[in-house]
């Protein structure tokens, strides 16, 4: 048999432990071209640029 924990770990311990592991809101950047909320670093779902660039992805395509 293997090692086994000598005490129960408390409710309080155990939450303690897990006070950091929330997920946090993503962050969000207005797109240059239309102005609406996107991820950074990558190609924004209402227009379809990146980084300035004129249409890196056909929209009408992408959801089709």
């Amino acid at each position: 048999m293997g090692p086994l924990p000598k005490r129960k770990i408390s409710k309080g311990r155990r939450d303690r432990r897990r006070a950091h592991d929330a997920l946090g809101t993503p962050n969000l950047v207005k797109c240059a071209q239309c102005g609406k909320p996107s991820l950074p670093h990558r190609v924004c779902p209402s227009c379809g640029t990146y980084m300035g660039r004129l249409q890196v992805v056909d929209v009408d395509e992408a959801v089709a």
